[in-house]
């Protein structure tokens, strides 16, 4: 059976894209890296007003490319498909693997709203008076150069815990833009051998790193606006009670299983019955390629 390709509605508005100088620009000195991310983090907070992101979903997704970062500055070879094993397949009382712990501490990071005991949950390893040492750091600094001297305190404090020092960065650089939600930017944007400098050239890496980050953000952002609105437009054809919400469910996790996801709404066999269903009208993705144990996503 096939079905007719989607086709937005009129009225769909279409996110902003990144100046295409923004990308190409030289940003060979302080100023200019300066310049460059202070306009990439401008293109991006406008995309993250926009009503058709769904906000959740992108800070999940995001979440775990930052943690494949973290492991691989670690030596570890998860990748994402792995780490979406480690976690999504969990049940209530498992435990993941040491990935799947660091895959965590960034979606629940991601997840919860700034505070610092919202952090301390997420990294019950760090104390939370640490944490908010940290956080307290050149509080009247421009935003990523705080964010930069706080990655080199916490790296210093503990230099086994890169995970730590990236999220807290990226804490101190959401409150400073008003943002009450951490997006992972230095994970994303940094090299591994950024970590490993000090002082002005940190600060330089960090803006660099912005730069790159709120690009892949901004781009991630208007392929999830994309198919979330595919997603809404599938709804009516939906026969099962409970489809609304799982559509919501879809819309706020990188990856969902059937039992585990959707257990609390439906049965096992209807759950699979409707990713598959969501999966013939081409709004939905198997993720795994495997016939058991299957993950679905966006």
């Amino acid at each position: 059976m096939t079905h007719a390709p989607f086709i937005p509605p009129d009225d769909f508005d279409p996110l902003h894209r990144m100046p295409t100088w923004v990308s190409t620009m030289k940003c060979e000195t302080p100023e200019a890296a300066s310049f460059s991310a202070g306009a990439a983090l401008c293109s991006l907070h406008l995309a993250l007003n926009h009503a058709s992101v769904p906000q959740v979903l992108l800070r999940d997704r995001l979440a775990l490319r930052a943690a494949e970062t973290c492991l691989a500055i670690s030596g570890r070879s998860e990748r994402a498909g792995q780490l979406r094993d480690e976690v999504h397949l969990l049940h209530a009382g498992d435990q993941p693997g040491p990935a799947g712990a660091i895959y965590l501490q960034w979606r629940q990071a991601t997840a919860r709203r700034i505070s610092i005991a919202s952090l301390h949950k997420a990294m019950p390893q760090v104390a939370a008076d640490d944490i908010a040492l940290w956080l307290g750091k050149g509080k009247n600094d421009d935003p990523i150069v705080r964010a930069s001297a706080v990655l080199e305190t916490v790296l210093a404090a503990t230099p086994y815990e890169e995970n730590v020092a990236l999220i807290l960065a990226d804490t101190v650089l959401a409150q400073a833009l008003g943002w009450p939600f951490i997006l992972p930017f230095f994970a994303n944007g940094l090299k591994p051998r950024d970590l490993r400098k000090t002082g002005p050239e940190l600060t330089l890496a960090c803006h660099h790193a912005v730069g790159v980050a709120a690009t892949l953000a901004l781009r991630q952002a208007t392929d999830l606006s994309r198919r979330a609105a595919r997603l809404h437009a599938i709804v009516p054809k939906l026969r099962a009670k409970a489809a609304r919400k799982a559509i919501e469910v879809f819309l706020s996790r990188d990856a969902v299983s059937p039992s585990v996801s959707l257990g609390s709404l439906m049965s096992d066999r209807a759950a699979r019955r409707l990713c598959d269903r969501l999966v013939e009208l081409g709004v939905v993705q198997e993720l795994t390629g495997r016939s058991t144990f299957r993950l679905y996503g966006l």
